[in-house]
């Protein structure tokens, strides 16, 4: 019961050019402009592009010098992958500034008094202005209000939502200062890029202190809620107001478009919604509603695939005792409860109750990165996977073949890739997920065009993958283990024709697709707004704090403090999270 079959050939996708269905990937040739950005970029995100540490290995072999005297060594860290990676050149390019949470132990001992720093070191084409976050403040902002209430709530996780007081009021006021940050950066011409749901308040607080000309954009990487889970968010009708301050407002795929324009209809009132433009007017100004699946660099996934060192992989099969003629299944995840990881090893075991004969032939590993660990439910998440893991294996294993092998070591990006490359399948299984980008990872670096992929239809990922995947609902334990055996016991010509259509899509709307597809959509609304003489009011509705969640909208002093003692230290980077489909709504 093992693939017998040799490795069929490399598949090579093509570079289309943008049809007029949407698909496919567009070229600096198609560009108005042939610029990147109209105006002068400012990004704002909660993970900042480069991070400054002590390096402490050559302070412990006594050769790093003396924090205290400012003679200690420093590191960088620089961005390896992602929306980070992708969008750092778009910001040299435009010699533009970055404003993002000082995270890195060593950050403000070589930035200036206002935080700031040229980058790339040694290339300084843009500023990095570090805003320094006291312990309070991250743990209220940032483990508060973003993930412990809109996290779970975005992804319908409505029983885990914790309106803990004053995390609101810190959450209010760190995007106060990230707008103070912009406003100092902001001119005329300048086009504001949000990222993600850690600044729900902050477009309308910059929209109100920027020149009316200025284009604020953002992106929301995470879902949108429906109706009915929103109601339960504390200062939900702030929230709504807040990101109806951006001339552009984007999601990854059309449902989570429609539910956000539901909730405007059902908890704004006075806001204006045009379905068929999608387009909010509200206090003044007027909000376009985007759809636009975001991918990932599919290139340099494919080139480090296919530069996998044998050694390597083997050292990595050797060190988890996995023998090398096995079926491979792979699971790479945070440790997050949205990720469907109990849901995944129950049909996992449901897999090898139905077939003995795969016993001994057929491993699971799955790789998990534990994440917001200070937060119980993470915790009691951990813990479920962990013994769930044991029990599988002590009903199954032998004494020289374990079932599921569970780790949570790092991996680096060359040992990822190689297990990309040799799974014979892989398994995304997230309850809820904004896109998942780990999907289109593994095709990405399928170069040889035999894995099968097996993906939750409550991803985004899937309305673009889905109909060449293994789709499955989570919950759905018999119909899981279905899909698991089919993926299995797939014919070779038909993995290597589903996985040729998957890489042809993955690599149509990759990562450089996607940010393309994101400035023109910024130039667009940016022109009108200039056409328009960027006539945009600040008027606000006069109760903001009234409507889903009211409670947490009392303007309190608790978390306007603007302690800046900035010793709270972010959790290690994880490979990716999160986290497409269909091509950019038509308006």
């Amino acid at each position: 019961m093992r693939f017998t079959d040799a490795r069929l050939p490399s598949t090579h996708p093509s570079n289309r050019q943008l049809r007029a269905d949407g698909y496919g990937r567009s070229t600096a040739d198609s560009r108005s402009d042939g610029s990147v950005c109209p105006g002068s970029l400012i990004v704002v995100s909660n993970r900042q592009p480069y991070r400054h540490e002590y390096d402490s290995e050559a302070e412990d072999s006594g050769g790093g010098g003396d924090r205290s005297t400012g003679t200690s060594s420093i590191t960088v860290d620089e961005p390896t992958g992602g929306l980070t990676a992708g969008l750092d050149p778009v910001v040299q390019a435009s010699e533009g500034t970055w404003i993002a949470w000082g995270d890195g132990e060593a950050d403000f001992d070589v930035a200036d008094d206002d935080g700031c720093i040229g980058v790339p070191p040694g290339d300084e084409s843009y500023t990095l202005q570090r805003i320094d976050l006291s312990e309070e403040a991250v743990d209220s902002y940032y483990y508060g209000f973003s993930n412990r209430v809109l996290w779970p709530l975005c992804h319908g996780f409505v029983d885990l939502v914790e309106n803990r007081s004053n995390d609101f009021e810190w959450y209010r006021t760190v995007n106060e200062r990230f707008a103070d940050a912009v406003a100092e950066h902001a001119e005329a011409d300048s086009i504001i890029w949000v990222q993600d749901y850690h600044f729900g308040l902050a477009p309308r607080m910059i929209r109100e202190s920027v020149p009316r000309s200025t284009t604020v954009a953002q992106f929301w990487h995470i879902p949108w809620p429906t109706p009915a889970s929103f109601q339960h968010c504390p200062g939900g009708r702030a929230i709504l107001q807040g990101l109806l301050g951006n001339d552009l407002l984007g999601f990854h795929i059309d449902r989570y478009v429609e539910r956000f324009l539901d909730c405007v209809e059902r908890y704004l009132p006075g806001a204006d919604v045009d379905r068929t433009q999608r387009t909010v007017a509200y206090g003044g100004g007027t909000t376009r509603i985007v759809a636009t699946p975001m991918g990932v660099d599919a290139p340099t996934h494919d080139g480090n695939a296919r530069a996998v060192d044998s050694d390597q992989l083997s050292s990595l099969f050797d060190r988890y005792d996995i023998s090398r003629e096995n079926v491979i299944g792979l699971g790479v995840d945070r440790l997050d409860y949205s990720k469907g990881i109990p849901e995944r090893l129950a049909a996992i075991e449901r897999l090898l109750e139905r077939n003995p004969g795969w016993h001994g032939e057929f491993t699971f590993l799955q790789t998990a990165t534990p994440s917001r660990t200070d937060i119980d439910a993470y915790q009691r998440h951990g813990d479920l996977v962990r013994s769930e893991v044991m029990r599988i294996n002590r009903r199954f294993g032998t004494d020289d073949w374990e079932p599921i092998v569970y780790t949570e070591d790092y991996l680096s990006n060359e040992e990822l890739s190689g297990l990309y490359r040799r799974a014979d399948l892989m398994v995304v299984s997230p309850l809820v997920d904004g896109m998942n980008l780990v999907a289109q990872e593994y095709v990405a670096a399928s170069v040889d065009g035999d894995g099968s992929l097996v993906l939750s239809e409550g991803t985004g990922a899937h309305e673009r993958l889905g109909s060449h995947a293994l789709t499955i609902d989570p919950t759905d334990v018999d119909g899981f283990a279905s899909q698991l055996e089919a993926a299995v016991t797939m014919a070779p010509r038909e993995r290597q024709r589903r996985m040729n259509t998957l890489r042809n899509r993955v690599f149509d709307g990759d990562l450089e697709w996607w940010m393309e597809t994101q400035f023109d959509w910024i130039r667009r609304v940016h022109a009108d707004k200039r056409r328009d003489g960027g006539d945009r009011g600040s008027d606000s509705d006069p109760d903001p704090d009234r409507g889903p969640g009211s409670d947490a909208g009392s303007d309190t002093d608790a978390g306007r403090s603007t302690d800046r003692a900035g010793d709270s230290r972010s959790e290690s980077r994880s490979s990716s999270d999160g986290d497409t489909n269909e091509p950019p709504s038509t308006v």
